[in-house]
């Protein structure tokens, strides 16, 4: 972790809306902006909210084409098709309404359906440069903070992998936080977004690149939703507890351009590609494994990060480390997430194949503050099976 003022480069969205009731407005202007042609991305579980947006640009005679089919975990393919819906309706601007799949493909949409080459082609850091179509992003979940970052991900069929394409030209142009567009958001997916963002906190301060500003957006994330996904999960219309888990993951998301996170999401992703878990519950079944695997390497910060989950009293930083990594074990179950890769049918013969795919995602494993070899991936997912 640095100890120094080193040089970063925060990418944001010009405009950031956040608070209940601040979409419609938000949505307005964006017409009033001077976009005439607008490619709504959405998903069928809050289509209704999508409408109701659509139904906001038109009356200001906006020109609105609504599209789903966006799966829980995208892929490659599925980018390709709507890719072509959009490049067919021209749009000037791209409106993502829905989580954080729905956002990622919306992102790519807005750069690429005016380019020929293929979508897999800018899977990797910086190789897609400019987006000549407006973006602007509704999330409906609070977890992946796609809303802020530049980063994109699919699943890749030809690879049988999780790819990222990553790129100052996948920042949205305007962010637009609801938690009201929130409250309808189920119990399990509410705990399992809502611990992905804790995640992108986490990691972004336990991380080999951490820094000042960054922190400050880790620590108070981590404090937010600590402190209130148990009351999100439990009254999903507890709009307060919405809010702040909102607030949380918007800052997750600010720290994953600069800062980005480590082996938790780097061993979580093969989940996802082999067994189609979703990103969310792969996060939470493998943090605190990792964490705990990482304490010796960065007692100082991980007690700093008990202390944000809510753990008191004294003792050495090893001492509050530990408390925090039992504390994250206690937060995933007290929001109902069932631990044990074996509870979500994952054979114990997959182990070796999932660290190996695990090792792969260099990008981030160079970030984790504890170095990671593949038979240290492999006795973290024994102790999470």
């Amino acid at each position: 972790m640095l100890s120094s003022f080193s040089p970063l480069t925060l990418l944001q969205p010009a405009r950031i809306h956040f608070g209940p009731g601040c979409a419609t407005p938000a949505v307005t202007a964006l017409a009033r902006h001077g976009h005439r042609r607008v490619f709504l991305l959405t998903s069928p579980s809050v289509r209704a909210h999508a409408e109701f947006l659509a139904a906001t640009l038109r009356a200001e005679n906006v020109t609105v084409e609504i599209a789903t089919g966006v799966p829980p975990e995208p892929t490659t393919a599925c980018c390709e098709i709507l890719r072509a819906a959009a490049r067919t309706f021209a749009p000037d601007l791209i409106l993502a309404v829905g989580g954080g799949s729905v956002l990622d493909i919306a992102k790519l949409l807005a750069a690429l359906h005016d380019r020929p080459e293929p979508v897999a082609s800018f899977y990797g850091v910086g190789l897609l440069t400019g987006r000549r179509t407006a973006l602007a992003c509704v999330p409906t979940t609070a977890g992946t903070g796609s809303e802020v970052s530049p980063n994109a991900l699919l699943f890749d069929e030809a690879s049988v992998a999780k790819k990222a394409a990553i790129s100052p030209a996948l920042v949205p142009d305007t962010a637009i936080i609801d938690p009201q567009l929130m409250l309808s958001l189920p119990p399990a997916l509410t705990a399992t977004t809502g611990i992905d963002a804790l995640t992108h906190c986490l990691e972004a301060y336990a991380n080999k690149a951490a820094h000042p500003i960054v922190d400050l957006y880790a620590l108070n994330g981590v404090r937010l939703i600590a402190a209130h996904l148990p009351r999100a999960v439990r009254d999903g219309h507890d709009l307060e507890a919405r809010s702040a888990v909102a607030l949380g993951s918007l800052y997750g998301g600010l720290c994953l351009g600069p800062v980005n996170t480590a082996a938790v999401h780097a061993l979580a992703y093969p989940l996802g590609g082999e067994f189609h878990l979703a990103h969310g519950l792969s996060i939470a079944l493998m943090l605190p494994h990792v964490v705990r695997y990482n304490l010796p390497a960065a007692p100082a910060r991980y007690a700093d990060l008990a202390r944000a989950l809510g753990v008191t009293g004294t003792g050495t930083d090893s001492a509050l480390a530990t408390q925090g990594a039992d504390r994250l074990a206690a937060l995933c179950a007290e929001c109902g997430i069932r631990p044990g890769l074996a509870h979500q049918g994952i054979p114990a013969d997959a182990i070796a194949r999932l660290a190996a795919e695990g090792m792969k995602v260099t990008r981030l494993l160079k970030n984790n503050p504890r170095e990671l070899t593949l038979a240290d991936a492999e006795t973290i997912f024994r102790q999470a099976f």
